[in-house]
């Protein structure tokens, strides 16, 4: 079952980077041109939060079930804490990536309330890219795409 989660977090991990890219790109380009925002628009940021929000729900699973979670009984905080890949696992990835999270809901929640498409956009530019750099800062590059 574990290694069915993983497997699952790491490659639906491929389509929410895609979809967030996108979505952050497209904001940005149609901002900084002024577009007006459309019904594509809107569909595109839905999506790239509902595939983010189900990536949160497989990898609190993953986490539960993960067999890292026996480190916290054996190590204690301080030894993971001392442990580069314990502590990225353990503790930045899931952390700094729930906060990613809260920043691309932030971003949607806000736009919604927002009335002129520029406000739209430049609201979906700011959450999404923090949100992106976020997410980026934290996936074990190393073991994800097997270097």
């Amino acid at each position: 079952m574990y290694n069915v989660i993983r497997n699952l977090h790491s490659y639906w991990a491929f389509l929410v980077l895609a979809v967030l890219i996108i979505a952050t790109v497209n904001s940005i380009i149609k901002y900084a041109s002024k577009k007006e925002y459309g019904p594509k628009d809107f569909r595109l940021a839905l999506f790239t939060i509902i595939v983010s929000h189900i990536q949160l729900l497989v990898g609190l699973i993953l986490y539960v079930v993960s067999p890292r979670m026996a480190l916290f009984s054996e190590l204690g905080m301080g030894g993971i804490m001392k442990d580069p890949m314990s502590r990225l696992y353990l503790i930045e990835h899931p952390v700094i990536n729930i906060i990613a999270l809260v920043f691309i809901t932030m971003g949607y929640s806000k736009h919604k309330a927002k009335l002129s498409s520029h406000a739209k956009f430049k609201t979906i530019s700011i959450f999404y890219t923090i949100g992106l750099v976020l997410l980026f800062s934290r996936i074990p590059w190393s073991i994800w795409l097997g270097l």
